[in-house]
């Protein structure tokens, strides 16, 4: 009993000194959690989510160096408050929202958890940041703004006689609203006039797409999160009623868009897990300039364009980083 005690001592001391002396701790005490969130699962924001992840474990923060927790709200935005105070009382190293609703959610939880955010339409407009090169406080992160004359002019390329641009959107989404109001500043340059169809639940999409029948040339979803989720009834919806679909991601072309020009989400969460990464380092959010995303892919999908009675042009398709069989 008494050598017991005296090897436990000396454990205890040895164990003081490599403290003392700044040696690493085993790695359970050097974890790091990382809460993810986000206002509904869909491919793009979940290949966005699975990108942070990729990146973190590149960066060092993987395995049991991490404790990387991900939560849906489903579509509900009382549910992305309620996510986002239970991770505030969690208090994670770093909090990551993905989508502008649960950006929205988190920032008005917490005003000193670390935040990066991901998939955010307009940063400045949802009053996540008041400027994007010097954000301050604790916030910063990518904005996937879309580059919407490349997606208009898409759609003159492949179907040159559109005109009548129909779009369903979620008035209830900042980001969609900021969309829309950005193919209505560039729809004339094209000849084009836009045609609303409101969408405030998942369920109310096919209804909002039926209503286009008849009105519009061609349809135009946006990175909306509340419609994306139900792309395949809009989809259905075209090649009933021959009105071409367009997206404005590319994940919902292999979903049944004719085309888009997007970004690849995965590629964005990875860049989002790279400041993810510096803030788990030490830096400081606030001094993180928000960063959109450059580079972009063309997606086509030949048959479902078949079913809605388009032809993809030849110029097109050679162009294009994938084509959907």
């Amino acid at each position: 009993m008494m050598h017991s005690r005296m090897l436990a001592c000396r454990l205890g001391a040895a164990l003081a000194v490599l403290v003392a002396a700044g040696a690493a701790l085993p790695a359970a005490s050097a974890q790091k959690t990382v809460a993810v969130t986000a206002i509904v699962d869909h491919p793009a924001l979940n290949a966005a989510r699975d990108g942070i992840r990729d990146e973190l474990a590149a960066s060092g923060f993987g395995g049991s160096a991490i404790n990387f927790v991900y939560e849906s709200a489903q579509g509900n935005p009382g549910t992305a408050g309620q996510i986002a105070r239970k991770f505030v009382g969690e208090r994670p190293d770093v909090i990551v929202p993905i989508s502008t609703p649960s950006a929205q959610a988190v920032v008005s939880a917490t005003r000193d958890i670390p935040i990066v955010f991901t998939a955010v339409t307009d940063p400045v407009g949802a009053k996540l940041v008041t400027n994007l090169e010097r954000p301050g406080k604790n916030v910063t992160g990518v904005t996937d703004l879309s580059p919407i004359r490349k997606h208009l002019e898409l759609i003159t390329r492949i179907t040159p006689g559109a005109k009548r641009i129909g779009v369903i959107y979620n008035p209830g989404e900042p980001n969609s609203v900021t969309l829309v109001g950005l193919v209505k500043t560039h729809a004339p340059e094209f000849g084009m006039t836009v045609a609303e169809a409101a969408s405030p639940r998942s369920s109310d999409v096919l209804a909002a797409s039926r209503s286009l029948v008849g009105k519009v040339d061609a349809i135009y979803v946006p990175t909306d999160n509340t419609v994306v989720t139900a792309f395949e009834a809009i989809a259905r919806g075209g090649a009933e009623a021959k009105i071409p679909v367009y997206a404005g991601d590319t994940d919902s072309v292999k979903r049944g868009a004719i085309a888009a020009v997007g970004f690849n989400y995965y590629d964005v969460g990875r860049q989002t897990g790279q400041v993810v990464a510096r803030v788990l380092r030490g830096e400081k959010p606030g001094d993180i300039p928000v960063r959109g995303v450059e580079i972009t892919e063309l997606h086509v999908n030949p048959g479902a364009a078949a079913r809605m009675g388009v032809t993809i042009p030849q110029a097109v398709l050679a162009e294009a980083k994938t084509v959907v069989q």
